[in-house]
């Protein structure tokens, strides 16, 4: 059984995959990062030559910790494939937050092109939200959280779950 942590960009994802792998023992896989090694290009190249649809078309992997990509569940098939074999877990933020913690982040092009990066954000979150909201199997608010204690919630989240 897969443990799958999706989300927004800067929700949390990564940072709690590394422990929650740590802790669980288990492999973690960052989808995107999967992607760029495959690929042999940076994700702004591969969206920049082939688009999103193309790069979300690279991703997949099971019996892991999954860390996907934030548009992992804007395809059905995707949300399917991970919840066969897997508890999704939707880690949250507020939209400062998210932009406290990706402000930075040049690896990641601009999801809409058209507006300011906040705006971005609060955008995209208003039109994923009922896509992430249905894929979870748990949701998790990270604002005001520290990784362990995610970690932690996430473990007995597991551990009561009859699907694993």
């Amino acid at each position: 059984m897969n443990i799958v942590l999706i989300g927004y960009r800067g929700t949390g994802k990564s940072s709690v995959g590394k422990l929650l792998a740590e802790r669980s023992g288990r492999a973690l896989i960052s989808t995107d990062a999967e992607i760029v090694r495959r690929a042999g290009q940076s994700i702004p190249d591969i969206v920049k030559q082939n688009g999103w649809d193309h790069f979300r078309d690279l991703a997949g992997k099971d019996q892991l910790i999954i860390d996907t990509g934030g548009g992992a569940i804007l395809r059905r098939d995707n949300v399917d494939r991970l919840k066969t074999n897997g508890l999704l877990f939707w880690l949250t933020a507020e939209v400062a937050t998210i932009g406290r913690r990706i402000g930075g982040d040049t690896q990641r092009p601009s999801l809409t092109g058209t507006k300011s990066f906040l705006e971005e954000i609060e955008e995209v979150l208003r039109e994923r939200t009922p896509a992430y909201r249905a894929a979870a199997d748990h949701v998790i608010a990270t604002d005001h959280k520290t990784i362990g204690e995610i970690v932690d919630t996430i473990l007995q989240a597991v551990a009561r779950s009859t699907k694993c």
